[in-house]
């Protein structure tokens, strides 16, 4: 190889790139603004300045990109909510590090929140997206049983219990989102604090 041809190598890799974090950050918003079903290839390729046919260099097909896309979003939330988590503390300390953790991800990436709720567990979610979201759902299950064993927290179905918390995080974000509600750090101090009302012993 001489050392034009590796200088050229070297700048298509990041173009490479480039072009795949613009369609994924492109059909993010489209998925968010119009839904799955609502959104079209050639409007993904019209917002990330490609040409349709490039999306398909990188994406068999718009099922394989949501998929993708739904897969690394909720990657970075789980890795948000584990990393270093505080695994041995109290559950009431581990309550409000876990809501401090998810209010931040909802804070700093509204589309990629917002994306994540409205294509939680659609039909067009292929297994090893399912299997991601079932992981952080045994994660949390089971971080609910050992409290629960130490008597901190209702001894309900761990399920039940990542309903109610999840369910009032949700519209607590949603009522932000649509101007009902400032998102204050008091609020969600507030927030946080009736939701562990909610589910402590």
């Amino acid at each position: 190889m001489n050392i034009h041809s590796h200088v050229a190598t070297q700048t298509a890799q990041p173009a490479r790139e480039d072009k795949r974090q613009a369609i994924l950050d492109a059909a993010l918003e489209l998925f968010v603004e119009r839904g799955y079903h609502g959104t079209a290839v050639p409007e993904v390729a019209v917002r990330a300045r490609v040409g349709a046919g490039t999306i398909y260099r990188y994406f068999a097909s718009k099922e394989a990109l949501v998929n993708q896309l739904y897969r690394e979003r909720k990657q970075e939330l789980g890795t948000r909510l584990l990393e270093g988590f505080p695994a041995r503390a109290p559950a009431r300390d581990q309550f409000g590090e876990l809501w401090r953790r998810m209010m931040a991800f909802a804070r700093e990436n509204p589309r990629a929140w917002a994306f994540l709720e409205l294509h939680h567990h659609a039909d067009y979610l292929d297994e090893q997206s399912r299997a991601i979201e079932r992981q952080i759902d045994q994660g949390a299950e089971a971080l609910l049983r050992s409290v629960q064993a130490r008597g901190e927290v209702k001894n309900l179905e761990p399920s039940l219990l990542v309903g109610i918390v999840l369910g009032a995080f949700v519209g607590v974000v949603r009522a932000a989102w649509e101007g009902r509600i400032p998102l204050s750090d008091d609020q969600v101090a507030a927030a946080e604090a009736c939701c562990w009302e909610a589910i402590r012993a």
